[in-house]
Protein backbone atom coordinates (compact mmCIF):
# COMPACT_ATOMS: atom_id res chain seq x y z
CA UNK A 1 0.00 0.00 0.00
CA UNK A 2 2.87 2.34 0.77
CA UNK A 3 4.65 1.84 -2.28
CA UNK A 4 1.84 2.55 -4.52
CA UNK A 5 1.03 5.61 -2.81
CA UNK A 6 4.73 6.49 -2.98
CA UNK A 7 4.48 5.29 -7.18
CA UNK A 8 0.91 7.34 -7.19
CA UNK A 9 2.64 10.84 -6.31
CA UNK A 10 5.89 10.23 -8.78
CA UNK A 11 3.26 9.43 -11.75
CA UNK A 12 1.52 12.63 -10.71
CA UNK A 13 4.56 14.65 -10.71
CA UNK A 14 5.73 12.97 -14.10
CA UNK A 15 2.82 13.41 -16.22
CA UNK A 16 1.84 17.28 -14.40
CA UNK A 17 5.80 17.61 -16.10
CA UNK A 18 6.58 20.02 -12.73
CA UNK A 19 9.05 22.95 -13.78
CA UNK A 20 12.28 22.62 -12.29
CA UNK A 21 13.69 25.65 -10.58
CA UNK A 22 16.81 26.72 -11.63
CA UNK A 23 19.53 27.99 -9.82
CA UNK A 24 22.45 30.26 -9.65
CA UNK A 25 24.32 28.85 -12.25
CA UNK A 26 27.30 31.46 -13.13
CA UNK A 27 29.04 30.35 -9.31
CA UNK A 28 28.03 27.10 -9.69
CA UNK A 29 31.02 24.20 -10.20
CA UNK A 30 30.07 20.73 -11.88
CA UNK A 31 32.95 18.24 -12.14
CA UNK A 32 32.98 16.16 -15.07
CA UNK A 33 35.10 13.00 -15.86
CA UNK A 34 34.85 10.31 -18.31
CA UNK A 35 37.25 7.36 -19.59
CA UNK A 36 37.86 6.69 -23.10
CA UNK A 37 34.53 5.19 -23.70
CA UNK A 38 32.35 8.21 -22.39
CA UNK A 39 34.84 11.18 -23.21
CA UNK A 40 33.16 12.01 -26.31
CA UNK A 41 29.85 12.32 -24.87
CA UNK A 42 31.62 14.52 -21.47
CA UNK A 43 32.48 16.96 -24.06
CA UNK A 44 29.36 17.34 -25.50
CA UNK A 45 28.03 18.24 -21.85
CA UNK A 46 30.86 20.04 -21.25
CA UNK A 47 30.21 22.15 -23.75
CA UNK A 48 26.37 22.60 -23.02
CA UNK A 49 26.66 23.55 -19.47
CA UNK A 50 29.43 26.06 -20.42
CA UNK A 51 26.59 27.66 -22.55
CA UNK A 52 24.84 27.73 -19.48
CA UNK A 53 26.81 29.69 -17.49
CA UNK A 54 28.02 26.80 -15.55
CA UNK A 55 31.69 26.65 -14.20
CA UNK A 56 33.04 23.24 -14.93
CA UNK A 57 36.18 21.18 -13.80
CA UNK A 58 37.17 18.61 -16.37
CA UNK A 59 38.84 15.98 -14.74
CA UNK A 60 39.54 13.94 -18.34
CA UNK A 61 39.68 12.11 -20.02
CA UNK A 62 40.90 15.23 -22.64
CA UNK A 63 42.83 12.86 -25.31
CA UNK A 64 42.95 10.03 -26.63
CA UNK A 65 45.82 9.97 -26.20
CA UNK A 66 46.38 9.91 -22.39
CA UNK A 67 43.55 7.34 -21.19
CA UNK A 68 42.66 7.33 -17.69
CA UNK A 69 40.44 4.40 -16.83
CA UNK A 70 37.20 4.69 -15.48
CA UNK A 71 37.57 3.71 -11.72
CA UNK A 72 40.67 6.18 -11.58
CA UNK A 73 37.68 9.15 -12.59
CA UNK A 74 35.51 8.31 -10.30
CA UNK A 75 37.70 7.52 -7.44
CA UNK A 76 39.26 11.13 -7.85
CA UNK A 77 36.25 12.98 -8.82
CA UNK A 78 34.38 11.36 -5.54
CA UNK A 79 37.85 12.44 -3.77
CA UNK A 80 37.00 16.04 -4.70
CA UNK A 81 33.04 15.75 -3.47
CA UNK A 82 34.38 14.45 0.04
CA UNK A 83 36.86 17.39 0.29
CA UNK A 84 33.59 19.45 -0.55
CA UNK A 85 35.88 21.43 -3.66
CA UNK A 86 32.51 20.58 -5.65
CA UNK A 87 28.69 19.56 -4.75
CA UNK A 88 27.84 17.45 -7.98
CA UNK A 89 29.82 15.42 -10.54
CA UNK A 90 28.40 13.76 -14.04
CA UNK A 91 30.84 11.35 -15.01
CA UNK A 92 31.07 8.84 -18.29
CA UNK A 93 32.04 5.42 -19.15
CA UNK A 94 30.80 3.19 -21.21
CA UNK A 95 27.32 2.53 -19.61
CA UNK A 96 27.79 4.47 -16.50
CA UNK A 97 27.80 1.66 -14.57
CA UNK A 98 31.13 1.44 -14.12
CA UNK A 99 32.14 4.65 -12.41
CA UNK A 100 28.92 4.67 -10.14
CA UNK A 101 29.77 1.27 -8.79
CA UNK A 102 33.32 3.29 -7.91
CA UNK A 103 32.17 6.64 -7.04
CA UNK A 104 29.31 4.82 -4.27
CA UNK A 105 32.58 3.23 -2.54
CA UNK A 106 32.69 6.54 -1.24
CA UNK A 107 31.12 8.07 1.78
CA UNK A 108 28.85 10.63 1.09
CA UNK A 109 28.73 9.71 -2.84
CA UNK A 110 25.60 9.26 -3.95
CA UNK A 111 25.78 8.21 -7.91
CA UNK A 112 23.03 7.46 -9.54
CA UNK A 113 22.84 5.56 -13.54
CA UNK A 114 20.83 7.17 -15.80
CA UNK A 115 19.51 6.35 -18.91
CA UNK A 116 16.80 9.06 -19.53
CA UNK A 117 15.75 12.21 -18.83
CA UNK A 118 12.66 11.04 -16.57
CA UNK A 119 15.45 9.21 -13.94
CA UNK A 120 17.99 12.47 -13.74
CA UNK A 121 15.00 14.39 -12.41
CA UNK A 122 14.14 11.66 -9.64
CA UNK A 123 17.33 10.15 -8.58
CA UNK A 124 17.54 14.20 -7.79
CA UNK A 125 14.26 14.26 -6.00
CA UNK A 126 13.59 11.51 -4.42
CA UNK A 127 17.42 10.31 -3.40
CA UNK A 128 19.44 13.88 -3.47
CA UNK A 129 22.01 12.36 -6.09
CA UNK A 130 25.31 14.12 -5.84
CA UNK A 131 27.03 12.36 -9.04
CA UNK A 132 25.40 11.67 -12.34
CA UNK A 133 26.34 9.04 -14.65
CA UNK A 134 25.72 7.60 -17.77
CA UNK A 135 27.21 5.76 -20.53
CA UNK A 136 28.58 7.04 -24.14
CA UNK A 137 27.17 3.50 -25.53
CA UNK A 138 23.60 4.02 -24.01
CA UNK A 139 22.68 7.65 -24.50
CA UNK A 140 22.38 10.22 -27.25
CA UNK A 141 24.11 13.60 -26.38
CA UNK A 142 20.58 15.31 -27.00
CA UNK A 143 18.94 12.97 -24.35
CA UNK A 144 21.98 13.22 -22.28
CA UNK A 145 21.60 16.98 -22.07
CA UNK A 146 18.05 17.01 -21.13
CA UNK A 147 18.84 14.54 -18.68
CA UNK A 148 22.00 16.92 -17.35
CA UNK A 149 19.25 19.93 -17.08
CA UNK A 150 16.48 18.03 -15.38
CA UNK A 151 19.18 17.08 -12.77
CA UNK A 152 21.11 20.09 -12.11
CA UNK A 153 17.57 21.66 -11.87
CA UNK A 154 15.69 19.36 -9.97
CA UNK A 155 16.00 19.87 -5.58
CA UNK A 156 15.61 17.54 -3.00
CA UNK A 157 11.81 16.33 -2.42
CA UNK A 158 10.74 18.65 -5.13
CA UNK A 159 6.84 18.63 -6.53
CA UNK A 160 6.17 15.52 -3.45
CA UNK A 161 3.20 16.79 -0.73
CA UNK A 162 5.06 17.33 2.87
CA UNK A 163 3.93 13.88 3.61
CA UNK A 164 5.96 12.25 1.27
CA UNK A 165 8.96 14.99 1.60
CA UNK A 166 9.03 13.95 4.71
CA UNK A 167 9.59 10.78 4.45
CA UNK A 168 12.36 11.08 1.89
CA UNK A 169 14.00 13.34 3.97
CA UNK A 170 14.30 10.98 6.89
CA UNK A 171 15.34 8.35 4.34
CA UNK A 172 18.79 10.18 3.75
CA UNK A 173 19.65 10.18 7.64
CA UNK A 174 18.60 6.98 7.54
CA UNK A 175 20.92 6.18 4.77
CA UNK A 176 23.52 7.89 6.47
CA UNK A 177 23.51 5.57 9.96
CA UNK A 178 23.68 2.59 7.41
CA UNK A 179 27.18 4.51 6.31
CA UNK A 180 28.11 5.54 9.70
CA UNK A 181 27.73 1.60 10.52
CA UNK A 182 29.69 0.23 7.70
CA UNK A 183 33.47 -0.07 7.62
CA UNK A 184 35.60 1.14 5.02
Amino acid sequence: MFWQYIFKKISIIYYNQIKTTGKEKAMEKVLLGADAWGMELKDAIKEHLEKKGYSIIDIGMTSAKEPIPYYTVAANAAKKIQDKEVDRAILFCGTGMGVSIVANKFKGVYASVIECEYTAKMCKAINNSNVLTMGGMIISPYRAKMAVDNWLETSHTQGFDPELAGFLKDSLKEIAKIEEEQPR
